[in-house]
């Protein structure tokens, strides 16, 4: 028969187990240390953060800063030296292709077959995660028609518009039903009008779908408007981590653009050039 303080001790570890099992199920993302170099130079620097489940979490920084290499090492693009990631509790290195199942992604370039249609375009990408084909073509018309793309869907990609392209991204990175959408700059160079749809349709998303939404983006107003909870990254590390009252408040600010700039500084930085720019400049140099 087990003493009254043996009973008490294994409440206490039942206690300690239940807590942390509420605590992983509330963290989808919890990045802890992560640095990642390349060769000498350290692009990001013992970074950690947490997201939680159903977060609209938006991730800042200047040109440079390392946002879209801490991007790529949650996708697991891009391996990292030093810290650990944990995707929907799995770890990122241990467990690569389950941690894929869980997110989809919209690239800060544009990553859609122009060649192809809008809903060939789908149809590629349900093959890739291998959906049972009745159940694709479900998720396909439903989509689409979320992004209000379904008539559409049989026109070339290559007539669409930058909008359009980018609402097509967002359909096909949700055809497996992801729980974290990553979106690196998913309004870039879009027009008002534009960028207020795509808002919306990632918004209505996150409502109704229950999509951890992950993105990075430089419009502050976009952000102001959107935005749970973020990050600023400066040189590699995580400067201030909160929500916009708390910047607001902290810098004395009456915008978040105005408390972005007083934490990070007003020197203008050098873009960093994207994959799409760093291959036309390797193909430039093999036409040599």
């Amino acid at each position: 028969m087990k003493t009254i303080k043996q009973v008490n001790d294994i409440k206490k570890r039942n206690n300690i187990k239940q807590a942390n099992k509420i605590k992983l199920e509330k963290n989808i993302i919890d990045v802890k240390n992560l640095t990642k170099f390349y060769g000498s130079f350290e692009a990001v620097s013992d970074v950690s953060f947490s997201v939680k489940k159903g977060e609209v979490f938006a991730f800042l920084g200047p040109n440079g800063a390392g946002k879209s290499t801490t991007i790529k090492i949650l996708t697991t693009l891009l391996k990292f030296n030093k810290g650990s990631i944990t995707i929907n509790n799995y770890d990122v290195l241990k467990d690569p292709n389950k941690v894929r199942e869980f997110f989809g992604i919209v690239f800060q370039d544009p990553s859609v077959d122009e060649e192809l249609t809008a809903y060939e375009n789908m149809k590629i990408h349900s093959v890739l995660y291998s959906l049972e084909k009745s159940l694709a073509e479900k998720r396909i018309e439903k989509f689409l028609k979320v992004v209000e793309l379904w008539d559409r869907k049989d026109d070339l990609v290559s007539k669409f518009s930058g909008g359009m392209k980018r609402r097509l991204e967002i359909a096909r990175g949700l055809l497996h039903v992801p729980k974290i959408l990553f979106l690196d700059e998913p309004t870039v160079g879009l027009d008002p009008q534009t960028r207020k749809h795509i808002w919306n349709y990632i918004l209505e998303i996150n409502k109704k779908e229950k999509v951890t939404i992950f993105f990075t983006t430089h419009y502050m107003d976009e952000v102001e408007k959107v935005a749970n909870k973020i990050a600023i990254i400066d040189k590699g590390k995580i400067i201030e981590k909160g929500t916009i009252s708390d910047f607001k408040k902290q810098t004395k600010s009456k915008t978040l653009e105005e408390a972005f700039i007083k934490i990070t500084g007003y020197n203008i930085r050098e873009e960093e050039s994207s994959s799409l720019d760093q291959l036309r400049q390797r193909r430039k140099i093999r036409r040599r």
